[in-house]
């Protein structure tokens, strides 16, 4: 009998040295039986998701662990964020991911409007009146991000990102990355909407009242990742597995819906510190029960370490830990922990280092490593994999796979 699949993605989950806690990483750092049981039990080794020395984004990372090739099939983060929330999305339109930010005298002073989280539907229904030369829809996402979505004939999908990716400076002018009229259209059209987010932001009483309160305002939409929807084979066809997925991250179930997946609502799952872990592996036990594999991802490690607070990382790697102990029951399914990219507290973003990954199942021959971090790992018997011979991996195992040759 063919056994059954999860992948446990503990987002942002890897670090580097950090000199405050003795040389030790987060994960070096925390307390984590049951993750150092699995890997006792289990068999370990580390994972470049994309290659060597490759930073990941979370949209591109996913791909690549669910077999897909981010350099075929990748054509911008915001058709990922779009499915995620519920968009539809016709062929030819141009989605952006876009933050909620704030501009004082020109230039960008926080990236998130200090992660404004309250009455954003506001101000997402205020950017909806923007007149603009094509058909738009502007909705609201998680926290300070929504979506943008330019819709008609005649628009290109490779412009620049009007979002500096830094404070203290100016936003950009989108440019066309691509010579042709249907990227100078997309440019000049998405260099109209920033400016005119500003006038209906600027004097908005949601960000009056933020004033008034000393928080930073919202006075800004800052769109990045343009792109058209990726054409992804089903997952179904692409690996014979009836597939779900688990995530509070719209990027991360829209990458998944448009794999073909059937992505799971879990209230508890917010893409937040607030996530509780427990009620996210107990909904992944029961869904086993009807999925072949199972995606799950976990986000808050990967906040901290864009925080830059170690501390906070440690504190919610051991909130994981302290959920593992229903995955006990589970029978018959082979087990993957790991993470879609490493997120250390000392750059406060992604970087291209490789991730700790453990594989457990009744019948995985074990190695000599006993716990579940990054220099652990690395005396594995699994070695260094990339992320896309992962799922193939898991397949071979639980027996899902064909001989190739005679």
């Amino acid at each position: 009998m063919s056994g059954k699949i999860l992948m446990l993605i503990l987002d942002g989950v890897g670090d580097r040295s950090v000199k405050k806690l003795g040389g030790k990483t987060p994960l070096e750092a925390a307390k984590t039986p049951n993750l150092d049981r699995f890997a006792e039990e289990g068999q370990n080794g580390l994972m470049d998701t994309i290659a060597p020395g490759i930073r990941p984004g979370s949209d591109t990372g996913h791909l690549a662990l669910l077999g897909y090739d981010p350099y075929e099939v990748y054509r911008g983060r915001g058709p990922f964020e779009a499915a995620g929330i519920g968009m539809e999305l016709d062929p030819e339109d141009v989605a952006f991911r876009c933050n909620f930010a704030t501009l004082e005298q020109g230039k960008i002073i926080d990236r998130r409007a200090g992660r404004i989280k309250e009455r954003t539907e506001e101000l997402a229904r205020a950017i909806q009146t923007i007149d603009l030369d094509v058909d738009f829809e502007f909705e609201k996402a998680v926290e300070h991000r929504a979506v943008l979505v330019l819709k008609g004939e005649g628009l290109g999908g490779m412009v620049s990102d009007i979002d500096p990716h830094d404070v203290g400076t100016e936003f950009h002018q989108a440019e066309p990355l691509e010579d042709s009229a249907e990227n100078k259209k997309t440019a000049k059209i998405l260099n109209d909407f920033m400016k005119k987010s500003i006038d209906v932001l600027s004097d908005h009483s949601v960000n009056r009242d933020r004033k008034e309160k000393g928080e930073l305002p919202a006075n800004i939409i800052l769109p990045r990742g343009g792109g058209k929807v990726p054409n992804l084979d089903n997952i179904e066809y692409k690996h014979g597995l009836i597939s779900g997925a688990i995530s509070g991250i719209p990027l991360v179930q829209g990458v998944c819906s448009l794999a073909g997946m059937n992505v799971l609502e879990v209230k508890e799952a917010t893409g937040g510190l607030d996530t509780d872990p427990k009620a996210v592996i107990d909904a992944t036990v029961e869904a086993l029960k009807k999925y072949d594999f199972m995606l799950v991802n976990i986000k808050g490690c990967d906040l901290s370490g864009h925080d830059g607070l170690s501390e906070e990382k440690i504190d919610f790697i051991e909130k994981i830990d302290s959920s593992l102990d229903r995955l006990n029951e589970i029978e018959e399914t082979y087990v993957a922990i790991t993470g879609d990219h490493s997120t250390p507290v000392t750059i406060k973003d992604h970087s291209g280092d490789p991730l700790p990954l453990t594989i457990w199942g009744e019948d995985v021959r074990t190695d000599d490593v006993d716990k579940f971090n990054e220099r652990a790992c690395s005396k594995g018997a699994i070695n260094r994999i990339k992320g896309g011979d992962l799922l193939n991996i898991l397949k071979d195992l639980a027996d899902r796979t064909e001989k190739f040759g005679a």
